[in-house]
């Protein structure tokens, strides 16, 4: 059977978009194009992140790095604070007519101030009366798994889905605020977000089950707090706090919508803060001049200090406070602008149909400039229809549909080429930029030479920071700190470098550095391992000179991990560094902070005792679980092999101690932890602990050790 041209040009068009169709639906089903959708949603986000009308009714008080060298050089006050502080924060707010104060914090052990410095914190949560507090979740971690005696019950109305856990994610295990300040909190919240596999936090889960109660993210913990009469109802596909109806994907979670980058949000540092309110309890000026500032907002605490960690990676910038994503969830609240899903078979149909359009638009406007005109309305209309779309709370792929008509018009393209002859070449000439099969192949394998962004790959990471160095600040002038500083951090980079490390970035005193990246280190997990024990090497060799101008040895907190991370060149398109983000990378910076709990100086995670196998002896430490994750690791301390073999008697003993309190045999371990506590800081630190758990009993024991704070 013969067709006629015309009719020709159309199957050919209708075969190629089929094609094309299959070719992205298949890419979509195998999960290779979820990255890709990822980098092009952070652009339409980044692009079109606009303050929303309720912006202005959130504020945000930050415990930042200045707070935290105010308290230490104008108070004495070493991290963690004492939560008299605290009450001060609430005071003021109470003071300044905020609408409610949610606390990004996680208080789950007695302070160690004694009981009075809770109760302090207490009194003042419960004469406020509207503040949101802080409670981890978890599924394997968290010592509780019912609702403590004594907590609140939520005061919010709550309405759950028939079918419990349908569309609401339910918590089996929980980690509560202490029993005076869980009483005294008006909403408690769940605070555990989760990034998107690539690291990035896009989205958050919003409302979450223990034990037969709706727990309300921070962020909408902080609304609920001044308006406890609020009805919220839980169920697929939708959560409803009062008349706001916020979409939910299937899992439970929401897509937010980014206002700006960091620092969009009005903020106050914590120092600020508590100077304002003692200054006004003493009739003085407060450093607050604006006595409006926080009345009838919503307010929010939480961490910037870098040595803190709570800075996660987002759509529209790198790295962001925690606390200001919880804002964000507050913000799309109040304005109504949560972004909603796109339904699967509505935009798979919607790519299909396009493919089709485009492959016979393709085919019958062969000319050049037919077909050059032809890709670009239907390639960059996709774009616009994306924008357009998250402009109007939708979130719609563009990846896929573009994959599709791309490759239905590369087809066409093909088509024409072999049928058309001379033409058909100049078509290629003037199409190559576009739809070539070679762009595609270098945007997949080399992004970085097309746009800012990263590549996925398993790095080791490094982490260090001098113990104790704002004291020593403190008793140097600024030229002898600055040599010092460029002396302990010259040395240390050499070691790096000779290691095939590469160097982040410094921070005051701290090191940040990775192996793998950007070239290739097949054995980097030795390579850091044997790094961070030689910069110690080396560190005690200039300690003398140090010690003469410091006053004091410096010593050195190391934590490594190895773990998948983005690296690449971040920033904005006029200035960028070559950095990394990740969960692994907060890994590691937890584990350098975790040395301290320890008396330890290197502490690594099992990622990387894994790898290195017996090139360098470890000991374990632990079994852990740091702020931030939910599921424990095993850490442990690598040595040097003669610095082994010299305490391996006490290092045995120390295995033996470990092993009974993994069992829970708290007595038995306390007495081997005693017989080696004088000369072994890991075994002092345990043995502090099995007194406690010998008086007090845990419940659950599951033989791992919390950390509480960062």
């Amino acid at each position: 059977m013969s067709f006629s041209p015309l009719v020709r040009k159309i199957l050919q068009g209708l075969a190629s978009g089929m094609a094309g169709a299959a070719l992205a639906a298949g890419l979509w089903a195998a999960g290779a194009l979820d990255r890709w959708e990822a980098i092009t949603w952070d652009w339409r986000a980044e692009t079109l992140a606009r303050p929303s009308p309720a912006h202005d009714q959130i504020a945000l008080i930050l415990l930042d790095q200045d707070s935290l060298d105010w308290a230490q050089k104008e108070n004495g006050l070493s991290w963690p604070w004492p939560r008299e502080v605290y009450a001060a924060i609430i005071a003021y707010c109470q003071r300044g007519g905020a609408s409610s104060l949610a606390f990004d914090v996680l208080f789950t052990e007695p302070s160690s101030y004694g009981v009075e410095d809770d109760l302090a914190l207490a009194r003042a949560s419960g004469d406020y009366g509207r503040t949101a507090g802080a409670v981890s979740l978890g599924r394997e971690t968290g010592s509780l798994t019912t609702w403590p005696e004594g907590a609140p019950e939520p005061a919010f109305p709550a309405v759950l889905p028939v079918d419990a856990g349908r569309g609401i994610p339910m918590f089996p295990r929980a980690a509560f605020p202490v029993p005076e300040l869980a009483r005294a909190t008006k909403v408690l919240c769940n605070t555990q977000m989760n990034p998107d596999p690539d690291g990035i936090y896009r989205r958050a889960t919003l409302a979450a089950v223990f034990d037969g109660r709706l727990m309300p993210s921070l962020g909408l913990g902080a609304y609920l707090a001044a308006h406890p009469t609020t009805t919220v109802t839980a169920g697929p596909g939708a959560l409803s706090i009062g008349e706001r109806i916020i979409p939910l994907s299937p899992d439970g979670s929401a897509i937010l919508r980014f206002s700006g980058p960091a620092g969009t949000y009005r903020s106050f540092s914590a120092a600020a803060v508590i100077q304002s309110e003692l200054q006004l309890r003493s009739g003085k000026q407060p450093t607050i001049d604006d006595p409006n500032a926080f009345r009838n907002k919503y307010v929010l605490f939480g961490f910037t200090a870098p040595g803190l960690f709570d800075l996660r990676p987002t759509p529209v910038d790198g790295i962001t406070p925690g606390v200001e994503i919880q804002a964000v969830i507050l913000d799309n609240l109040l304005s109504g602008n949560f972004i909603r899903q796109c339904p699967i078979a509505v935009w798979m149909a919607a790519a299909f149909v396009l493919a089709l359009a485009a492959g016979v638009a393709g085919s019958v406007f062969s000319s050049p400039f037919g077909h050059v005109m032809t890709s670009l309305i239907f390639l960059a209309g996709l774009v616009l229809t994306a924008l357009g779309g998250y402009a109007m709370g939708w979130s719609l792929p563009l990846v896929a549909p573009e994959i599709a008509v791309a490759t239905a018009l590369s087809l066409v393209f093909v088509i024409n080429y072999a049928t058309e002859g001379r033409q058909k070449r100049f078509i290629q000439g003037a199409f190559k930029q576009y739809l070539s099969p070679a762009v595609i192949d270098q945007l997949i394998l080399h992004p970085e030479r097309l746009r800012l962004g990263g590549e996925r790959r398993v790095l080791s990471i490094f982490f260090s920071d001098l113990e104790g160095f704002t004291t020593i600040s403190e008793k140097l002038d600024p030229e002898a700190l600055t040599t010092l500083l460029n002396e302990y951090l010259s040395a240390m980079t050499d070691i790096i470098h000779e290691e095939s490390g590469t160097v982040d970035k410094f921070e005051g005193d701290a090191i940040i550095a990775f192996w793998n990246a950007p070239l290739e280190v097949g054995d980097h997990p030795l390579r850091v391992v044997r790094a961070a024990l030689r910069c110690q090497e080396q560190l005690a060799v200039l300690n003398p000179r140090f010690e003469k101008r410091a006053g004091r040895d410096l010593r050195m907190r190391i934590g490594i991990h190895t773990g998948s991370a983005v690296v690449g060149n971040m920033g904005s398109h006029t200035r960028f560094d070559y950095t990394m983000l990740g969960d692994a990378v907060n890994l590691a910076a937890r584990l350098e902070g975790a040395n301290k709990a320890f008396g330890t100086y290197v502490m690594i995670s099992d990622a990387t005792r894994q790898e290195i196998g017996s090139a360098f002896p470890a000991r374990e430490i632990a079994r852990l679980i740091v702020v931030g994750r939910k599921e424990p690791i095993t850490v442990y301390e690598p040595m040097l092999p003669d610095a082994y073999e010299k305490h391996r008697a006490a290092l045995e003993i120390f295995d033996q101690g470990l092993r009974l309190f993994y069992a829970g045999r708290f007595p038995e371990a306390e007495k081997t932890f005693a017989s080696i506590a004088g000369q072994d800081p890991p075994a002092a630190r345990y043995l502090d602990k099995c007194r406690h758990y010998t008086a007090s009993p845990p419940d659950n024991w599951d033989g791992v050790w919390v950390m509480t704070s960062k």
